[in-house]
């Protein structure tokens, strides 16, 4: 275990612990470790051969999240507005600011969480269909030897 500590004034107060063999322990199966940006999250008892597709995932979160926020922004039904609809949809747009993108909906993270969990889901179930699973297999050897490296 080793203790972290943090000057304040002339004194040394500790402010964190880290054990490093508890961190660097895994459960029984496989487990898959993605570092992104400013995050790093471990998924354990995946099936091996999803890892591709759920590290994926953990990598287009955001870029989902901002897609999706800038399609469902709200807009009105019915296009072209009155000068009178027109400056009270900017009013109300300028008194609700960035909160506008939330009045009705979950967050776009939690929107695109439950979309990759439920894709992770039915490409498990997909997968348990042996020809499936061969074209897959078969899509991944193609993959990994024509990709780019992209370590930016």
């Amino acid at each position: 275990m080793t203790t972290f500590y943090k000057k304040v004034g002339r004194k040394y107060v500790p402010v964190a612990e880290y054990d490093h063999e508890l961190m660097n322990s895994y459960q029984y199966g496989a487990t898959l470790v993605t570092c992104v940006r400013g995050m790093t999250s471990r998924r354990n008892k995946i099936d091996p051969a999803f890892a591709p597709m759920i590290a994926a995932g953990e990598f287009a979160k955001d870029a989902i999240s901002t897609a999706l926020m800038n399609a469902s922004d709200m807009k009105p039904t019915k296009v072209p507005i009155t000068e009178e609809q027109r400056v009270a949809w900017e009013n109300l747009t300028k008194a609700f600011g960035d909160d506008i993108h939330l009045l009705q909906w979950p967050s776009f993270r939690e929107a695109v969480e439950a979309g990759v969990a439920a894709m992770q889901r039915e490409a498990n179930i997909t997968l348990e269909n042996p020809a499936v699973k061969q074209a897959y297999e078969h899509f991944m050897l193609i993959y990994k030897l024509t990709k780019e490296t992209n370590d930016a």
